[in-house]
């Protein structure tokens, strides 16, 4: 297990079996706020499917194919961000969400620089991807702040229930965070 200080009273964790439940109670008492821009939280939320899933995570990690992270603050869960591994490109797409209230701290900003440092540097991997709705500026503004391009729009990607968006595609290289993180 690993923990990386965040500053401020914050820390970003490896999400293993003992944070399924402090995950599961966030998830649901921001539902009507995640289900704005998260696809997945339209279907239950379930402490059975978010252990599930959970699992799933640690799985793919152990085959170092995913890097599942909890953010806290001050202790507390407050969201969380994962990378996805396809060893063969070797590249990573991240992904992240937070809780309502812990929003405007700069907490996935720092959260997602600390799991570029580790892609980057321990998992060799070349490229990062950061992919979402065309409409979520704090999204997209995460993604901009750390020097990711903009590459593209995917028409009709995200599927949300009734209807489909755009979906907008930013892309990192290693060498690019290296020389700007000075790694």
């Amino acid at each position: 297990m690993f923990s990386i200080d965040l500053g401020n009273g914050a820390e970003m964790v490896l999400r293993d079996r003992s944070t399924d439940f402090a995950v599961h109670k966030l998830i649901n008492a921001n539902l009507d706020h995640l289900r704005e821009w998260e696809p997945w939280a339209h279907s239950d939320q379930t402490i059975l499917s978010v252990a599930g899933f959970g699992t799933y995570l640690l799985n793919q990690w152990v085959k170092g194919e995913a890097v599942p992270c909890i953010i806290r603050q001050d202790g507390q869960v407050a969201g969380a961000t994962t990378a996805r591994i396809n060893l063969y490109e070797k590249s990573a797409t991240i992904g992240y969400w937070l809780g309502e209230e812990f929003e405007g701290r700069g907490l996935v900003t720092r959260a997602v620089s600390a799991l570029l440092d580790t892609l980057f540097k321990e998992y060799d991997i070349a490229r990062a991807i950061i992919e979402t709705s065309v409409m979520n500026k704090r999204s997209r503004a995460v993604a901009e702040r750390l020097g990711f391009t903009h590459e593209g729009t995917l028409r009709g990607a995200q599927a949300y229930p009734g209807e489909r968006r755009d979906l907008v595609v930013y892309g990192l290289l290693s060498e690019e965070w290296l020389s700007r993180s000075g790694g």
